[in-house]
């Protein structure tokens, strides 16, 4: 009767051992040495005399489930497996083994998600850490910092998103993968799920400039005969750019076509704006743009935008003057809102952003009540009004934008 038992006990482990190794997606070799490492801990914490340059090892049947202690001297080794492994032994084997095994499927989830650094994957809000948005991407969780987040978007329980998998990072923690709503490279991989040519290769998006949540303006081409680039992306009726759009949240779009040439490149980065006359230096990257005085708050954008994202698509850093010769704006690219043009303190800068204070204009016409912002400084006060008296932004004009626009013979498409 005592035979039958044992036997069972024996057959039952290797079952559960079998078991875990399948259900966990682990190696069963690894479970092994996890047990064999829980059964040395266990035995040390039984018999507490024992030091640590006392070297024990432990040995496991994975057939049998039989395990033994022994305590190596140089090349001996004695048995010392104490009769009848007590509970609390089995309850510290438990407990570590529950832990390797943990740290097991961790280190597989891992594993698995480095090989798709770089892709897109659906995911779904489980929590909020903070200002962190945890989310389920499918065999694990990913973290989305603050950073990584589009502006204006709300990130709701249970909501589904399609992120960029950006990165795999060492945190307290310990390795977490980290996914992005923010990164310009999202809007390409998402393109190139909806466009077949851009998944294939016949259109090639040469460059990305996005200020993530609000617009994104983006340069394709195409090498192959009888491809529009631009028109492949919009797709007919602007189905395929709509479907971007919807998953970036109404994102605006512009896609222009590349081309080598840094004047035309440019005059198409600042679209709508028209008849435009550019003036370039190839050695220091700098662009001076001629605006007709009734296209100068189009070529500018609402705070700046629409030439802060051109500056970034063509890398060079742009003056725009209207044709009475007034300097209207400089951009380098680098701005994040158009008060980054004034150099500000960080903490002024800050002051100023979470206020609402981001363009020009803005400042212009509220200098009164930004003068009494606390953290405001009277020499920053100097600063900010010597750079609108260079500047003079003109007030934005509200223009009605097109929703969709098909591929014309015309380079840009905005919507």
């Amino acid at each position: 009767m005592a035979t039958t038992q044992h036997s069972q006990t024996r057959s039952d482990f290797s079952i559960a051992l079998n078991q875990i190794a399948t259900e966990r997606n682990i190696d069963a070799a690894l479970v092994l040495s996890s047990i064999e490492e829980a059964i040395v801990a266990a035995y040390r914490k039984d018999n507490p005399t024992t030091t640590e340059e006392d070297v024990f090892i432990a040995e496991i049947d994975a057939l049998t489930g039989e395990a033994k202690v022994f305590k190596t001297v140089g090349e001996e080794r004695t048995n010392v497996t104490p009769a009848g492994f007590g509970r609390i032994a089995a309850q510290t084997a438990k407990q570590v083994i529950l832990q390797k095994v943990r740290e097991a499927e961790r280190d597989a989830v891992i594993k698995h998600y480095t090989t798709k650094i770089g892709t897109i994957v659906t995911g779904m809000v489980l929590r909020h850490d903070g200002k962190n948005v945890i989310m389920d991407i499918g065999k694990g969780q990913a973290y989305m910092p603050p950073e990584e987040q589009m502006r204006g978007e709300f990130y709701r329980l249970n909501t589904r998103l399609t992120v960029y998998i950006a990165d795999i990072r060492e945190t307290l923690r310990g390795k977490t993968i980290i996914v992005s709503r923010a990164a310009k490279e999202l809007v390409k991989e998402l393109f190139a799920r909806e466009v077949p040519e851009v998944s294939s290769g016949a259109v090639e998006v040469k460059a990305i400039a996005r200020e993530a949540g609000i617009r994104t303006k983006l340069a394709v081409f195409s090498s192959q005969a009888g491809v529009d680039p631009v028109g492949s992306c919009v797709g007919q009726k602007g189905v395929r750019v709509q479907e971007v759009i919807k998953e970036l949240n109404n994102e605006k779009i512009d896609i222009i076509q590349y081309t080598d040439d840094p004047k035309m490149l440019i005059e198409q980065a600042l679209a709508p704006a028209e008849n435009l006359q550019v003036e370039i230096d190839d050695k220091k990257k700098v662009a001076v743009v001629t605006v007709p005085d009734d296209q100068v708050s189009l070529a500018i954008g609402r705070g700046g935008q629409n030439a802060r994202l051109a500056a970034k698509l063509t890398g060079y850093k742009i003056t725009i003057k209207s044709q009475t010769g007034v300097q209207a704006a400089t951009v380098t690219g680098d701005e994040e809102f158009e008060i980054d043009q004034l150099s500000l303190k960080p903490a002024v800068r800050a002051l100023l952003v979470e206020k609402g204070y981001t363009s020009l204009y803005q400042l212009r016409d509220h200098l009164t009540e930004v003068e009494t912002l606390g953290g405001v400084g009277p020499k920053a006060m100097v600063a900010i009004k010597a750079a609108l008296m260079i500047s003079q932004p003109p007030r934005p004009v509200v223009t009605m934008e097109p929703i969709v626009a098909t591929p014309t013979a015309d380079l840009v498409t905005s919507i």
